[in-house]
């Protein structure tokens, strides 16, 4: 017979044990229903080092789940409570507790629209940033300019302007410059493609020579359909040794540029002011587009040397330079 200091454990144990059952069977049945059917989102904001613990206070504070402590047994029964992403979080009451754990263990959080302009640089790029509470300017225009993170991240020039292809990106908050910088050259080097190279080893030119007069054409062109023109004046003074005398190469050695390109700025020497040296200057001046890329390797077929804004985004094209002097004559002078 069993004594009885041994039937009352047992008793205890055989009572705990159904007990546990129908607990852990209500902790799944809660987990497959929401809150209530408000689709209202709220966000739900999950810092590092934050545990379990808080997390389902949090959710049960906004309104979101019912039971905090389900929510975290149900967790730790999946074994996700140690998966939990940080980030932030669009939630709803009618989100079943599965379907937001699901979600925070995937890390899909809230990403952040970024939409760089063709033609940008990186000055313009970090203020976009900063604009979009993704970082402050100097955090990201230092990471833009660090030598040791461009030749990390494989690009052979002292920084990436040029190289962080304009698009619309998607970030989450709390992303590292580093993580951006990564996705915009990503998309560059999927723009920039095998074939591509090749095209620019057969002209003689580099990748960085490439997107360096890329950058030139994106800041010249005002009509896009204009650029593999633009692209073979500059090409034709490239065979021939002249100096490509383009405007927006000076301006980019000016700080705080008030739009307002002085004789003085001409005669600066300068390493970007292609009215003094010869050929392309050390790096490019701005962030091309896939078209501009495309129009430096592949330039129209014309004899052309000059090119003059006709003020209307386009612009009059010229063989030598008595052509072009009429034309600036008529459409820069006479126009004043």
């Amino acid at each position: 017979m069993l004594k009885k200091k041994t039937i009352i454990p047992l008793i205890i144990i055989l009572s705990i044990i159904p007990a546990s059952f129908f607990f852990v069977r209500d902790v799944y049945q809660y987990a497959d229903k929401p809150a209530d059917a408000s689709t209202r989102e709220k966000i739900l904001i999950i810092r590092p080092g934050q545990n379990i613990t808080r997390i389902s206070a949090s959710l049960h504070e906004m309104g979101i789940i019912t039971s905090p402590i389900k929510f975290k047994i149900l967790s730790r029964l999946k074994r996700l409570d140690k998966k939990l992403k940080t980030g932030e979080y669009a939630v709803s009451a009618s989100m079943s507790p599965n379907a937001i754990l699901d979600k925070i263990v995937a890390g899909k959080t809230i990403l952040y629209r970024v939409t760089v302009p063709e033609g940008y640089n990186l000055s313009q790029i970090s203020t976009v940033i900063a604009k979009s509470n993704l970082g402050t300017y100097d955090e990201f225009y230092q990471s833009a300019s660090d030598p040791v993170l461009t030749r990390q991240l494989g690009v052979d020039a002292d920084t990436f302007e040029g190289y962080l292809f304009p698009d619309t990106h998607f970030f989450p908050k709390g992303v590292t410059p580093r993580k951006i910088i990564q996705t915009m050259l990503s998309r560059f080097q999927s723009v920039f493609t095998k074939e591509w190279e090749n095209k620019a080893e057969k002209l003689g030119f580099s990748i960085h020579q490439i997107v360096t007069l890329a950058s030139i054409i994106e800041k010249e062109t005002g009509a896009p359909f204009e650029r593999p023109v633009i692209s073979s004046v500059f090409h034709n003074r490239l065979k021939k040794g002249m100096r490509l005398e383009s405007d927006p190469t000076v301006i980019y050695s000016i700080h705080n540029f008030d739009g307002n390109i002085t004789r003085a700025h001409l005669n600066e020497h300068t390493p970007y002011n292609t009215y003094k040296i010869r050929g392309l200057p050390p790096g490019p001046i701005a962030n091309p587009g896939k078209e501009a890329m495309e129009a430096a390797l592949f330039p129209a077929d014309t004899p052309y040397l000059y090119f003059v804004s006709k003020r209307d985004r386009t612009h009059k094209f010229s063989t030598n330079i008595t052509e072009h002097n009429r034309a600036v004559r008529k459409y820069q002078i006479l126009r004043r």
